[in-house]
């Protein structure tokens, strides 16, 4: 159990603590033909969970961003781009900065290969990053390898001590295989999140779906996507509330909807939304990216 201040009042900072990296995105024309050429365009953009969060907050509430990226070109250019979009960039700079490539198929589906580079090594990240912190989100990412991991539950520890309420989001059905559910399981509960963002394959895996003690264990509060069908709200295991999704047409990439999901629910809870219209508010900024190459509105 997490001993934790008294919260601050509606409002503050969105601390977004992650990944930074360029994304390749692949739009694929046709279906893929095997040893031969494909038919595709193709579109550079920055990416990675946590700066995607960030960026599609921070019109919505004040927003930070803590990372790492290369000591190159690339990660320069990522910061400056991301704080263009109004984001607190904090970075640390060495090594060479992430790329991932996405496949994204003709129905938006996608394939994803990470490489994430420098955005991996974050570590021993100044207390005062923290500062004036209402809420700190961390993608499951994070988790996968130290030191980054530690330095997650770190980040979290300093956010509760100032009253900070914590996120985190499940990220990826392929991370968790990885790391092994149980595994899993346990770091998140290390972090001790506030709320826990799943999409539907997520929740099934780590055996939250419906509810339960399980999901009782990992946070209060646990979302549960379900593309374009209904979101779930779980409260202590039970299911409190089922969100209708406004259908959205002309759906091209689903790069990024969870993160935008995310950064409209966070935003909506710090202004003081309960969790229904959280999730609504998390659906309409969803909807802005679905069109896009990529994570962006």
């Amino acid at each position: 159990m997490h001993s934790r201040a008294e919260p601050p009042p509606a409002g503050g900072v969105l601390a977004v603590a992650g990944d930074l990296v360029e994304d390749i995105v692949v739009w694929a024309d046709e279906p893929r033909r095997a040893a031969t050429d494909t038919a595709a365009r193709v579109f550079r953009a920055r990416g990675g969970s946590a700066a995607n969060v960030a960026a599609l907050a921070a019109q919505l509430v004040p927003t930070r961003f803590i990372g790492r990226v290369g000591a190159d070109a690339a990660g320069a250019a990522l910061a400056v781009d991301l704080a263009s979009a109004g984001v607190d960039v904090r970075v640390q700079r060495s090594g060479r900065t992430g790329t991932v490539v996405l496949l994204v198929d003709a129905e938006g589906e996608r394939a994803m290969f990470p490489d994430r580079g420098a955005s991996a090594e974050l570590a021993d990240v100044e207390p005062a990053w923290i500062d004036g912190v209402a809420w700190l989100h961390v993608p499951a990412y994070g988790l996968e390898r130290e030191p980054m991991r530690a330095e997650l539950g770190r980040l979290a520890v300093l956010a509760r001590a100032v009253g900070a309420r914590v996120s985190v989001d499940a990220s990826s059905t392929g991370l968790l295989a990885a790391l092994g559910v149980d595994h899993a399981l346990e770091l998140i509960q290390e972090i001790g999140p506030d709320v826990l963002f799943a999409n539907e394959d997520e929740a099934a895996l780590l055996g939250l779906a419906g509810g339960g003690a399980v999901a009782a264990s990992v946070a209060p509060t646990v979302v549960i996507k379900h593309g374009p069908l209904p979101t779930d709200v779980v409260e202590r295991g039970q299911l409190a509330a089922r969100i209708d999704v406004v259908p959205v047409e002309g759906i091209r990439d689903l790069t990024g909807a969870g993160d935008a999901f995310a950064a409209g629910f966070i935003a909506a809870t710090l202004h003081g939304a309960d969790a229904a219209a959280a999730c609504r508010a998390g659906h309409e900024r969803a909807a802005a990216v679905l069109t896009n190459p990529g994570a962006h509105a």
